[in-house]
């Protein structure tokens, strides 16, 4: 029997399903658990925590996984944006939602329905 250990792209899928199961908090484990394995998050795994904190109504929580991003040298994308503009306007926080919407534009990104 093979040991198989799972990859990054095996931590994207199951951080989206928990994201589409509005499991916020089995999301955040799971991202400290690849980064445990040694395992780089890309741009889709913090798209993908970020919108389960969207679900979750954690809007602070988004907004340090988009610092933290940021401060790895990831671009976010329209994606990510979309999520981290919906956990602010889900949090009441439409100033800096209009913020990172200028912000999206500003760096050259088309805003679709969803931001």
């Amino acid at each position: 029997q093979r040991n198989l250990e799972p990859n990054v792209i095996t931590y994207n899928a199951v951080i989206s399903a928990c994201e589409k199961g509005a499991q916020w908090e089995k999301a955040l484990g799971l991202f400290g658990e690849l980064q445990r394995r040694g395992l780089e998050p890309e741009i889709i795994t913090y798209s993908a925590l970020i919108s389960a904190c969207e679900k979750g109504g954690q809007w602070e929580k988004a907004l340090e996984l988009f610092e933290e991003l940021q401060q790895r040298g990831l671009e976010p994308n329209i994606i990510t944006y979309s999520a981290l503009i919906s956990a602010c306007e889900k949090g009441g926080q439409w100033e800096k939602a209009l913020e990172l919407f200028d912000e999206l534009q500003r760096r050259g990104l088309e805003p679709d329905v969803a931001a």
